[in-house]
């Protein structure tokens, strides 16, 4: 097992040892060496590399990371949530998510960024059909029409999971968090989490994969991550995941990884050969 992910059990056990021990296992992995390997000034390069060490716990202390941080900052942050464009015009709600939950993994919940990044949500997401946001920007259309009045189910999963993210990794409750998670919950079991409505098909390409980390679609793995946080494998309308899972499952308690994202930045953390560690911690750890 690589140390990057003995970290994260550790983390997550809250028995991550001292600040030697954390910085060793950091040295030692792997993982953490093919991440930091390569660096291109672009970013969608850099987004996707952020995501990707934003898995793993402690990973703001190493110099590349930092590095990522500071561009992502100075390249795609805006007054008003992340853009993939760096221009407000372009914000759209998965770049968005995905950005500030990777922030308030590598310990900046508390930054500007995240800030502006969790306002965006508050006063623009909608989490219902035939809701209209008041975002005034037309950018956002160049992908379908994000804020329509069917909503992109994209979009919706990856606001949650990013708001679970951040109601636990910062200390002080916030009404409104609790209430778009309850509202991203409901809205994606009245969908048993992947199926549409008028025909119980996939709502969208990958839905169905497993994937590690995430990118900018929506896969099995945020579908888990979402029921095992809220606690949701008790309702009914949970049951299609977890058929899916068991009909995914190569073993007990192991699965491997379907899908592996093309995309200049991104890196999966392991092979789809054999059953994945990190899917194995993430689908059975709540």
């Amino acid at each position: 097992m690589d140390t990057a992910l003995q970290l994260r059990i550790a983390y997550e056990q809250g028995k991550t040892g001292s600040d030697s021990e954390i910085d060793q296992a950091l040295s030692q992995s792997a993982l953490v060496e093919k991440l930091s390997r390569d660096w291109e000034s672009n970013r969608f390069f850099a987004i996707f590399r952020l995501i990707c060490f934003s898995e793993i716990p402690f990973a703001e202390r190493l110099p590349y990371v930092k590095k990522l941080l500071d561009y992502v900052t100075e390249e795609v942050a805006t007054e008003q949530g992340f853009s993939y464009t760096g221009k407000v015009d372009f914000i759209v709600p998965c770049y968005n998510a995905m950005l500030l939950e990777a922030y308030t993994r590598l310990g900046k919940a508390d930054s500007p960024e995240v800030h502006a990044a969790l306002a965006w949500i508050k006063e623009y997401q909608v989490f219902e059909r035939n809701k209209t946001t008041r975002w005034p920007y037309q950018g956002i259309c160049k992908h379908g029409g994000c804020l329509r009045s069917v909503p992109c189910y994209i979009g919706i999963g990856k606001t949650t999971r990013a708001l679970i993210a951040y109601a636990e990794h910062t200390s002080q409750s916030d009404p409104a968090v609790q209430a778009m998670i309850h509202q991203g919950a409901e809205y994606m079991l009245k969908h048993h989490f992947y199926q549409r409505l008028s025909n119980q098909k996939p709502i969208s390409p990958h839905i169905t994969d497993i994937m590690f980390p995430q990118a900018y679609m929506l896969s099995v793995t945020d579908l888990v991550y979402i029921a095992n946080k809220c606690d949701l494998w008790g309702d009914p309308r949970s049951n299609a995941l977890q058929e899916l899972l068991d009909q995914k499952a190569v073993g007990e308690q192991q699965w491997k990884l379907d899908y592996i994202y093309g995309h200049k930045g991104y890196k999966a953390f392991e092979t789809r050969r054999k059953p994945s560690e990190w899917i194995h911690h993430c689908f059975t750890t709540n």
